[in-house]
C-alpha cells in the first residue's frame, strides 16, 4: 500500500525530524525570553544605583496616589521590593528583568496573531531582544520598562479583538491601559492614537460597541486617583510637564528620526520599516491597518512635541512582529531563503555590538577604549547635560555614595550643637535620594530639596539653623542666609560631570523663617 505524501509547511525553518518540544514556537519564545532575563540579571549588580532608582525608592517610603513627575505604580512597586526582597541591586532589578523578558515573548506572540509561523515569531522576539532602548531600560528599575510592556500587551489584545470580534476583550484592553496609566501618563498618547487609527479605517465599527466604552471607563478609573491627588496638590504634574520640553535641546524632526534608528538598533530598521508597510499597505495587513496609523500618529505627536527618543519605543514591538511576518512570507521561496539565516546572524551580531552601550557590561575604562568614538552621549542626544566617557544612562550609576560620604565629613565636622539641628539641602532629587538611601549608615539626617516631589515633602523639620547644601549656587544661598561658608566640593569618578565638583556649603543664620523661604526653592522639571 502506498503511503500518502507528507505535506510540510514551507514556512517552517526547523527540520520536522527534531523533537516537537524543541521546535515548537513556544519553546523558542521561552528560550529567547530566558536569554533576555538572564542577561539583565547577570549585570544586575554591576556599577551602582541609578539616579532615578534612588528617587523611586525614596517615593516608596512616601506612598501616595501620585507624584509630581510620575504616577504611583513605580513607588508602590519599590515599596513591595523593599518589604519582600530588600534594597540590593539584584532585588531591585528582578522585576524589570521579568518585564523585559515578557516583552520579548509577547512580541513573538504578536507575530503569531498577525499570522506568523515559528520563524516569524522567533525573528520578532529576537529583534526585540537586541533593541538598544529595551536593553537599557530593562537594566534599570524605572517605569519605562513596564510602560513598554503595557503598550505591547494592549496592542496584542487589540489585534486579537480585531481578529476574533470578541467585544468583551475591550474590558481587558481597558484594564491593561488603566494599569499603564498608573505607570506612565504617556499611555494617554497611545489611547488617543488607537482611537484615531480606528476612526481612519473600516475598523471604526469596533468603537461602536458598548464594551469599548466600558473598557475606556475602566481605564479612566485607574487615572482618577492621580487626578484627585493633583487636584489636592495644585496640579503639580501639569506644571512639571509645562517645563519638561525645556530639558531638550535642538531636537529637530531629522534628529528625532535618527534617534529612533540608533536606539532601536540600526539592524532592526529594515524589519520595522517592512512591518509598517505590512500594516499600512499590504493585503494581509489590511485588517490591522489601524495599528499602522496608530504608530504614524504617535510618531508625529512625539516629533512635534520634541519628546525624548524613548517615548516612542513602546510602539515598536507591533512593527517588529509585522515585519517578521512579512520576511517569513517573502522568504518562503527557495531563492530568497538565504535571507533568513543572514538576517538572524546580523541581528545577533548587532545585539552583541550594542549591548555594552546599553548595559553595564564593561569597566568604564574599557568602555571608553572601545566605544569612545561614539562620544559621551553614545550618538543619542537626550537632555541638556554634559557627558563624559559613559552615556548618561550608565554614568548616572556612579558617585552617589561617594557624594554622601563627603557630605557626612562636613556634617561630622560641625559643632555638636549645630550638628543636632543640621539638615542637608540638595539641588536635585538624585542627590537628595542618595542622601536618604546611603545617609543612615553615615548618621545623616533626611535630605530636603526643592526638586520635583521633594518639594512637596517639605523641609521635614529643618529649622535652618545649620544647612549643608550640595549642588546649590552660592548666589542662591546668599539671598536666604546671612552666613554661607564653603565646605568643599564633590568628587566622583565616571559619574555625570554635572555631579562632579559640585560645591558644598554650610549656610547659617536664615534671613527669614524656613517656611517663608521654602516656596522659593521649588523647581519642577
Amino acid at each position: 500500500m502506498r503511503r500518502a505524501p507528507v505535506t510540510v509547511d514551507p514556512t517552517e525553518s526547523i527540520s520536522v525530524r527534531a523533537p516537537l518540544a524543541l521546535v515548537s514556537a513556544n519553546v523558542l519564545l521561552a528560550f529567547l525570553a530566558l536569554v533576555k532575563f538572564a542577561l539583565h540579571m547577570l549585570v544586575s549588580d554591576s556599577y551602582g544605583y541609578f539616579r532615578d532608582e534612588l528617587y523611586y525608592m525614596a517615593a516608596g517610603r512616601h506612598l501616595a496616589a501620585g507624584y509630581v513627575d510620575f504616577p504611583a505604580f513605580i513607588a508602590f512597586l519599590a515599596a513591595l521590593v523593599h518589604v519582600t526582597l530588600g534594597d540590593s541591586l539584584i532585588a531591585l532589578h528582578l522585576f524589570p528583568a521579568v518585564a523585559g523578558a515578557l516583552l520579548v515573548a509577547l512580541t513573538g506572540l504578536t507575530a503569531r496573531e498577525l499570522g506568523g509561523g515559528r520563524f516569524a515569531q522567533g525573528l520578532s522576539a529576537l529583534a526585540s531582544l537586541v533593541v538598544v532602548t529595551y536593553l537599557g531600560v530593562g537594566s534599570i528599575f524605572s517605569m519605562d520598562v513596564f510602560d513598554e510592556l503595557w503598550w505591547t500587551l494592549a496592542a496584542y489584545l487589540l489585534i486579537r479583538l480585531t481578529k476574533q470580534r470578541q467585544p468583551r476583550l475591550w474590558l481587558l484592553f481597558g484594564l491593561v491601559c488603566g494599569v499603564g496609566l498608573t505607570t506612565k501618563v504617556t499611555m494617554l498618547f497611545f489611547g488617543f492614537a488607537v482611537v484615531v487609527g480606528l476612526l481612519l479605517t473600516s475598523r471604526r465599527v469596533l468603537l461602536a460597541s458598548r464594551w469599548c466604552w466600558l473598557g475606556g471607563a475602566l481605564a479612566f478609573l485607574f487615572l482618577l486617583p492621580y487626578l484627585s491627588w493633583n487636584l489636592a496638590n495644585g496640579w503639580p504634574t501639569l506644571e512639571f510637564w509645562s517645563h519638561y520640553g525645556g530639558k531638550l535641546v535642538g531636537i529637530s524632526p531629522v534628529t528625532f528620526l535618527l534617534q529612533q534608528i540608533i536606539t532601536m538598533n540600526p539592524v532592526t530598521l529594515p524589519l520595522w520599516l517592512v512591518g509598517l508597510w505590512f500594516l499600512l499597505f499590504s493585503k494581509p495587513g489590511a485588517p490591522f491597518r489601524h495599528l499602522g496609523w496608530t504608530w504614524i500618529i504617535l510618531y508625529v505627536l512625539f516629533t512635534v512635541s520634541g519628546a525624548k527618543f524613548y517615548f516612542l519605543a513602546p510602539a515598536y514591538p507591533m512593527l517588529l512582529a509585522a515585519g517578521a511576518v512579512t520576511v517569513e512570507r517573502v522568504t518562503v521561496r527557495q531563492s530568497w531563503g538565504w535571507i533568513r539565516p543572514v538576517y538572524v546572524g546580523l541581528l545577533v551580531l548587532g545585539g552583541v555590538a550594542v549591548a555594552p552601550v546599553a548595559l553595564p557590561l564593561l569597566p568604564p575604562a574599557t568602555f571608553g577604549q572601545i566605544y569612545g568614538f561614539l562620544g559621551g552621549d553614545a550618538g543619542v542626544q537626550d537632555e541638556r547635560h554634559q557627558t563624559a566617557v559613559l552615556p548618561q544612562w550608565l554614568a548616572d550609576r556612579f558617585g552617589w555614595e561617594t557624594m554622601v560620604a563627603q557630605v557626612a565629613r562636613v556634617y561630622d565636622g560641625l559643632p555638636p550643637g549645630e550638628r543636632a539641628a543640621a539638615c542637608v539641602f540638595t539641588g536635585n532629587y538624585g542627590e537628595a535620594a542618595a542622601i536618604d538611601f546611603f545617609g543612615p549608615r553615615y548618621g545623616l539626617p533626611p535630605a530636603i530639596s526643592g526638586h520635583n516631589n521633594y518639594f512637596l515633602w517639605g523641609p521635614r523639620g529643618c529649622t535652618g539653623q545649620a544647612v549643608i547644601t550640595v549642588g546649590v549656587a552660592r548666589t542662591d544661598l546668599d539671598s536666604g542666609f546671612a552666613d554661607v561658608t564653603p565646605a568643599g566640593d564633590t568628587a566622583c569618578e565616571n559619574c555625570m560631570p554635572e555631579e562632579n565638583q559640585q560645591p558644598i556649603f554650610v549656610a547659617r543664620q536664615p534671613k527669614r523663617p524656613i517656611g517663608e523661604i521654602w516656596p522659593t526653592v521649588k523647581h519642577f522639571n
